[in-house]
Formats: structure tokens, C-alpha cells, sequence
């Protein structure tokens, strides 16, 4: 299949990589308001150009239309592999010391993680 090149009127969105996936959901009014009822597979992005706003898709046999219409809504996800395996450049160093003049000892340490937004 043939790459699809998407050309955006905005930015594109800082977050977006090489390797992401992209989709795309069509885009009704309905009594006014904007609604989207259904996700469609557009592939995986080869190359982003943020001067001529523009992504570059390399879509598989998956999804054999996968060409968006005009006036659609574009989004992205990341692999869940290479994004939240572990952290990257982050690190927590913890020291565990006892001021008693009593013997201690410790049974377990824990520690509570999330992702917050980039």
C-alpha cells in the first residue's frame, strides 16, 4: 500500500513519534454538537515534518481504506512496550538509616509509581 500523508491547518501534537500509531475517527454533527462514533486504523507513523505540518503513515494490510476523509479527527497512540516498560532518565535513590541504639530490622519497603503527563 502506499504511504498516507496527512497535512495538518495546526501544530502537531508535541507527543507524537516515529513508531506511534495512528487512527482516525470521521467526525458527524448531530443537533449540533460534534461526535464521532467509531476508531479507525490509519498505521503506523514513518515520518513527521513539523515545518509543513505534515505525517507520514506506512499503513499495512490491515486496514485497506484507511485514508481518512476530509475534516476528520487524527490521533495517535504509543507502543505500551517502549513507553511504559520502565522508566527512562528518571531514578529514586532511598536511604534507610536507624538513629535507635536498638537493633531494627525491616521486613519489606514499597514504593507507589505512576506516569504523570509529559
Amino acid at each position: 500500500m502506499p504511504d498516507i500523508t496527512l497535512t495538518f491547518a495546526n501544530d502537531i501534537n508535541t507527543s507524537v513519534q516515529v513508531g506511534d500509531t495512528a487512527y482516525y475517527s470521521k467526525v458527524d454533527t448531530v443537533g449540533g454538537f460534534s461526535t464521532s462514533s467509531s476508531i479507525t486504523y490509519i498505521g503506523p507513523i514513518s515520518s513527521i515534518n513539523i515545518s509543513t505540518k505534515q505525517i507520514v503513515c506506512n499503513p499495512s494490510f490491515i486496514s485497506s481504506n484507511s485514508q481518512p476523509p476530509a475534516g476528520s479527527f487524527i490521533l495517535f497512540s504509543k507502543d505500551s512496550r517502549a513507553n511504559m516498560a520502565s522508566p527512562l532518565g528518571y531514578y529514586a535513590q532511598v536511604k534507610f538509616k536507624n538513629d535507635s541504639t536498638v537493633k531494627g530490622e525491616m521486613f519489606s519497603a514499597a514504593c507507589e509509581v505512576f506516569e504523570s503527563s509529559k
